[in-house]
């Protein structure tokens, strides 16, 4: 998992990517996003810019949501189909702080991921960028 990132006076622009070893299909994408020196009294704010998309299939489900027991913002990217065993390059956010205190912004990333073949394992991916 990649994270490329822009700061403005209001905001961050974040770019993110997921690469991963051939004969391997992306199942799952989970990012919390939150900035922990506000998270509680003032939340970040969180958009998705440019959903992923695929080829010549529909786009994958998108869902963004606050989690009951965590801090922060939920995305999580499921129903892949033909992204599955691509490089995925295109979700990008914004992230906006909730206080001109916040400098530090966390990502807390889960990715699920299957292997192609028949003697193949599921693997789960589980870290944080701070």
């Amino acid at each position: 998992m990649g994270v490329d990132g822009h700061v403005t006076s209001d905001r961050i622009d974040l770019s993110t990517e997921v690469w991963h070893q051939d004969g391997t299909n992306v199942e799952s994408v989970k990012l919390r996003v939150w900035m922990p020196e506000t998270a509680t009294e003032s939340p970040a704010e969180v958009a998705v810019v440019s959903p992923v998309a695929g080829g010549n299939s529909p786009p994958p489900s998108v869902a963004l949501y606050t989690p009951d027991q965590a801090l922060g913002t939920v995305i999580e990217i499921t129903d892949l189909d033909d992204l599955a065993d691509e490089t995925i390059s295109t979700l990008n956010l914004i992230v906006i702080p909730g206080s001109d205190t916040a400098t530090r912004l966390n990502i807390h990333t889960t990715i699920e991921l299957s292997g192609g073949g028949i003697f193949s394992r599921d693997y789960m991916l589980d870290g944080e960028l701070l």
